[in-house]
């Protein structure tokens, strides 16, 4: 895993070019701490910046930016290329420098073209290629997001990188916040691409190749892998066979899948959580391995949260070399003030506390470590998706008139009055716990006129974002994918696309990679090798989702691995607990954020709106911890930003804010 950066500048920069680069590159330190480089081509303006993490092919031999055999090429190269000895032998006779993925991928692209040779990589991948042949720049991101990279305009020039704070360091560069961006945040607790929180600044999206000719030239996008293509010919290809022979049939890629994730030169380990998908992986893993894999796990105090116990029958039962740790609440919150300098933009998915714990811990120990992340995206592994079948069932049979009456009567209650209420009645499994919340979410829905505004209802935090930021009006694009995907019949299976080409890259696998590379910690995703995604397209639904049952055939798998006993267990997650943290340890450092006079400075929110949730919540009222969250991740990323700001204009360069620790 690297970190990469570089420009195509339009005209004379006021600081040595080199500087610059070296200044990048400096920035993402984090994601390659045992080499970097630099390629600059003064009569061009081109310059490129790399950050070595080495993983596979220790040597030097490895270094980048790294040029092809006939000189043609020159590529900074973030993540895994994991077929580059098939692809080697293919590509055979040929005299090779060293043996990394690398060089592989450059006579790839020499010997068939760009495109054709990104068609048969099967990694995670972000990079950046320079052609001196025909003067242009790619940009190259892979099938699905797992590998970030940003680009944008900077005062003319052309500017790219892994991390947004890499462009940050470019000079004169202009951090004016995308209040549209933000609305969008505010709904689903991170940014959806293409934008960032800056404007003029993108998120290259997954499955693309971006190509310019000049610093000022128009921009051109090719997919070469489209998630919604790959939908729409899986659905109409459904995989026919019994049970078992299906079942089978996911093993073996899933197997494969999990052995070339195991190619490194450095130790390697994983995740485990003790949920299917992690399990399903470690299992994979240890059935693949001549000697007990590395796990690792943390716990915490609180028996809603932990899932170490679990996960430790687990690893006992296959017979990893298992690492446990136990963390305290205030060792858990020592996290937040990192926050805004780990994610660059705003980014409120809470489970990115934890997830950087766990990285934290592995990374003593090892320098890979695989994930299952993914699973719930292919395989029908949210709740959510179940039950947006039932609720637009209900919501469709109940006449308009009787859905308003319904939702008015649900709101003659405060939550806390439900709460109550149903604590001296029978709830349905559904709405246990927070019925009141629950309740007051159905009331949302059902007012929803059709399937998507349902769904759209279920993934939002803040439901009308627009009213509470300032001046934003956020771009829609999650609501427009799936008005594009009419053509899908089933609720389930759109719902499933939908988080696949959005919430999967855009937050959950953003977490992951900012959690993993804040120190230096390569995180791999088996079940979402290209070649699995495919197949689970062409999966009847009825082997994702059967007798109540998430992600049926992931499970199938497993069990022939670990008893189902040792994993059937109701779905945890991996959260903390920021509803009980604001009304107590976070409760000044929250007021501190959320007070009317700072808001007021600040300019970005509807004072009212942010204080009147504040309010309520502190008294009991209700839980807004998701709507307040996304306002403090926010307040406290651009007090980050400001201070490093006032350090910059102090001392003449980029400065990494210092920040308080927490309670």
């Amino acid at each position: 895993m690297c970190g990469i950066a570089g420009f195509w500048q339009s005209k004379a920069l006021d600081e040595r070019p080199v500087e610059i680069l070296e200044r990048m590159s400096g920035a993402l330190a984090h994601r390659g701490p045992d080499d970097s480089g630099i390629f600059h081509e003064p009569a061009i303006g081109i310059g490129l910046a790399f950050r070595r993490l080495s993983i596979i092919d220790l040597s030097p031999e490895g270094h980048q930016p790294m040029v092809s055999g006939s000189g043609r090429f020159e590529i900074v190269f973030n993540g895994e290329v994991y077929n580059f000895e098939e692809l080697r032998a293919e590509l055979e006779p040929r005299r090779w420098r060293g043996r990394s993925d690398t060089e592989v991928m450059l006579e790839a692209i020499e010997r068939w073209g760009l495109e054709a040779a990104v068609r048969r990589f099967v990694g995670m991948f972000a990079f950046a290629l320079w052609d001196r042949e025909q003067r242009k720049l790619y940009l190259v991101r892979d099938r699905i997001g797992i590998k970030p990279l940003y680009y944008g305009n900077v005062g003319g020039h052309f500017v790219f990188a892994s991390e947004l704070k890499a462009i940050r360091a470019f000079p004169a560069f202009a951090a004016e916040v995308d209040r549209d961006a933000l609305a969008s945040f505010m709904r689903f607790s991170y940014i959806p691409a293409p934008a960032s929180i800056y404007r003029n600044v993108q998120k290259l999206e997954p499955g693309r190749i971006l190509s310019i000719g000049g610093p000022n030239e128009r921009l051109v996008f090719n997919t070469y892998w489209s998630a919604v293509e790959i939908a729409r010919e899986g659905l109409q290809s459904e995989i026919e066979g019994s049970d078992h022979e299906v079942v089978e049939q996911l093993e073996q890629k899933l197997s494969d899948a999990v052995r070339l994730r195991m190619l490194a030169d450095v130790p390697l380990g994983a995740f485990l959580s003790g949920g299917i998908d992690s399990t399903t992986i470690v299992a994979l893993m240890q059935k693949q391995s001549s000697r007990p894999v590395r796990t690792f796990t943390i716990g915490f105090c609180e028996d809603a949260f932990n899932e170490a116990v679990a996960a430790r029958k687990i690893a006992q039962h296959l017979g990893t070399n298992h690492t446990e740790l136990y963390v305290t609440p205030e060792e858990t919150r020592e996290v937040i003030p990192q926050l805004p300098a780990m994610y660059d933009e705003p980014f409120a998915d809470s489970s990115q506390i934890p997830t950087h714990v766990v990285s934290r811990l592995a990374r003593r120990s090892v320098t890979v470590s695989l994930s299952g992340d993914g699973g719930d995206e292919l395989f029908g592994g949210y709740m959510r998706y179940s039950r947006l079948k039932k609720i637009w069932g209900f919501v469709e049979d109940v006449p308009r008139p009787l859905a308003r009456s319904l939702a008015r009567v649900i709101r003659t209650c405060s939550p806390r009055t439900l709460d109550a209420l149903f604590k001296r009645l029978p709830a349905p499994s559904e709405l246990k716990p927070s019925p009141g919340d629950r309740l007051y979410r159905l009331a949302d829905y059902l007012q929803a006129h059709n399937r998507n505004a349902i769904y759209l209802n279920a993934l939002s935090q803040w439901t009308k974002p627009d009213q509470v930021v300032i001046g934003g009006q956020e771009n829609g694009s999650v609501a427009h994918f799936m008005e594009e995907q009419s053509w899908l019949t089933s609720e389930q299976t759109l719902a499933m696309l939908t988080d696949l080409t959005n919430y999967l890259p855009d937050d959950i696998l953003t977490k992951l990679d900012r959690a993993s590379m804040a120190v230096s910690l390569e995180a791999r995703v088996p079940i979402l090798d290209h070649r699995v995604v495919e197949f689970a397209w062409r999966l009847p639904l009825r082997f994702k989702i059967r007798d109540g049952k998430q992600k049926w055939i992931l499970r199938q798998v497993l069990y022939r691995h670990v008893p189902a006993e040792l994993v059937e267990r109701p779905k945890m997650g991996f959260a903390v607990p920021i509803e009980q943290w604001l009304r107590g340890p976070l409760r000044n450092w929250a007021e501190d954020l959320l007070a009317p006079d700072r808001l007021k400075r600040d300019g970005y929110f509807v004072i009212a709106g942010v204080r009147q949730k504040w309010e309520e919540h502190v008294s009991g009222v209700r839980n807004w911890e998701h709507q307040l969250w996304n306002v403090l991740v926010f307040q406290d990323w651009l007090a980050a930003q400001s201070s490093a700001a006032t350090n910059s204009d102090r001392d003449g360069s980029p400065a990494r804010a210092e920040r308080c620790s927490l309670p």
